[in-house]
C-alpha cells in the first residue's frame, strides 16, 4: 500500500506543480467592440468598484492625472481616422488617460499602451490628443467603473465615462461619407489589376479552367504600367501549362529581367530555373 501511494503521489507532481488557483480580480477586466457608422472602436480596460469608498476627490483626487480604470492601461482602438474637438486623431491604438475636475475632465490619448497605470516617465511627445470635456453629475451613484461607446450615428458617437456620481461623454467624429464613398468608387470601377491576378493564381493553382486563368493574367497586366514580375511569372506557369513552352520561355525571360531589376534573387532563380526546364 506504501509503495502505491508513494507510486500515485510521484504521477500526480507534475500536475500538482502546473496548477494554479483561480480567483477573481477586484477590478475586472472588461472589453467592448461597436461599430460607429463604418469605423470599427474598441475598448479594453480594468473595473475597479467603489465598495464603499468616496471615489473622486479621494480614491482619485481632482486636479491629478490618473489611470482611467484599474490596472494596465486602459486601451481604445480605431480602425479609421477620428475628429475629437476639431482635432484629428491618426486611426490606431492608445492609452487613455484623464485628469477629473469637479466641472470637467481632461481625456488624454496616449502613444504609449504598455504600462501598469501611469508611465513611470511621462512624456508630452506622446500626447496624440487631448481634449476637455463637461462632467455632469449623475442622481443615481455607479459602482462599477464603466467605459461605453453610446449616442451612435452614422458620424458620430460619445466615449462615455462613468463612476461614483461622475460622468463625461466625449464626442468622436468618424469618417463614414468618406469610407463609403471611396468603397462606392471602387466597386463601380471595376476589378482592379491584383483582383484578376488573385482570380488567375486561384485557378492556375487549384487546377481549375486555365484558359480562364490566361484571359485573367492578361488583362491583370494590361491593367498595369509596370510589368510586375511576380505576374509575368504566373502567366508563364499559365503558358506552360498549357503546352506553350515557347511562350512560356518568352514570358519567363521578362519575369527574370523585372526580378533583376527588383533585385529579387527568388524570382531570379526561379525563372532560371523555368526557362531550363521548358527551353529543352
Amino acid at each position: 500500500m506504501k509503495k502505491l501511494l508513494i507510486a500515485l503521489a510521484i504521477i500526480l507532481a507534475p500536475f500538482a506543480t502546473e496548477a494554479q488557483i483561480k480567483t477573481p480580480q477586484a477590478s475586472p477586466k472588461g472589453y467592448i467592440k461597436q461599430t460607429v457608422g463604418l469605423t470599427d472602436v474598441e475598448v479594453t480596460y480594468s473595473r475597479p468598484g467603489a465598495r464603499g469608498r468616496a471615489v473622486f476627490g479621494n480614491l482619485v483626487p481632482f486636479g491629478k492625472l490618473w489611470r482611467t480604470g484599474a490596472n494596465e492601461n486602459t486601451i481604445i482602438n480605431f480602425s479609421d481616422d477620428v475628429v475629437i474637438d476639431g482635432k484629428t486623431l491618426k486611426k490606431g491604438k492608445y492609452a487613455i488617460y484623464t485628469i477629473p475636475k469637479i466641472e470637467s475632465w481632461e481625456v488624454i490619448f496616449y502613444l504609449s499602451t504598455d504600462n501598469w497605470g501611469l508611465p513611470e516617465n511621462w512624456s508630452d511627445s506622446y500626447v496624440a490628443l487631448r481634449t476637455t470635456v463637461k462632467e455632469d453629475a449623475l442622481p443615481t451613484p455607479v459602482e462599477t467603473f464603466t467605459i461605453g461607446i453610446n449616442g451612435l450615428d452614422p458620424n458620430f458617437g460619445y466615449l462615455e465615462m462613468a463612476w461614483e456620481n461622475s460622468h463625461v461623454a466625449l464626442k468622436f467624429e468618424v469618417p463614414t461619407a468618406k469610407v463609403a464613398t471611396s468603397s462606392i468608387e471602387k466597386v463601380l470601377a471595376g476589378p482592379t489589376s491584383n483582383d484578376y491576378f488573385a482570380a488567375a493564381q486561384y485557378l492556375f493553382q487549384s487546377n481549375g479552367n486555365i484558359e480562364t486563368a490566361k484571359s485573367y493574367v492578361d488583362k491583370s497586366l494590361d491593367m498595369s504600367t509596370e510589368k510586375p514580375y511576380f505576374i509575368l511569372r504566373l502567366k508563364s506557369q499559365i503558358q506552360a501549362k498549357q503546352g506553350d513552352k515557347k511562350g512560356a520561355v518568352e514570358t519567363a525571360k521578362a519575369s527574370l529581367a523585372a526580378a533583376e531589376a527588383a533585385n529579387n534573387q527568388d524570382y531570379v532563380k526561379l525563372n532560371k530555373d523555368s526557362i531550363a526546364e521548358w527551353s529543352r
